[in-house]
């Protein structure tokens, strides 16, 4: 069962427009199309766990208070570098919205154990093999 698509409300995202890097001639000097997107995770009205889930991500992204920050440029329109940049930051969130399941030890089987017995016993008797010859 998947769990439904988490979608982050723009009216949580603080958007900061600057200049692109890289070539691109004047219109990368001129213009002001790539886009800063800063998510604060615990001011965010995402549930608990998912928040927690987040902040436990070893991500270079989120910073140490708690703040994901993306940086779109590879689009020559602003619009299309905030579309983008959201779009990521949903499937960072999404990537943590379902809990990871949980381990449940078993034992290993009667027939296992004794196959890793017998296997035992026979590379220590091919090992016996190899020393000194008795007469």
């Amino acid at each position: 069962m998947t769990p439904p698509l988490l979608h982050v409300a723009e009216s949580e995202v603080e958007f900061t427009a600057m200049r692109a890097q890289g070539a691109g001639g004047q219109n990368v000097n001129k213009v002001s199309s790539a886009v800063h997107l800063r998510f604060d995770i615990g001011a965010s009205s995402l549930p608990l766990d998912v928040q927690e889930r987040l902040l436990a991500l070893r991500d270079s992204r989120i910073t140490q208070d708690g703040v994901v920050v993306i940086k779109a440029q590879q689009y020559r329109s602003q619009e299309q570098n905030r579309v983008d940049a959201l779009e990521r930051l949903n499937a960072l969130v999404n990537s943590v919205a379902q809990p990871p399941r949980v381990r449940r030890p078993t034992r290993p089987t009667y027939g296992s154990r004794q196959r890793r017995l017998e296997s035992k016993s026979q590379r220590g008797a091919t090992k016996a093999l190899r020393g000194r010859v008795q007469d």
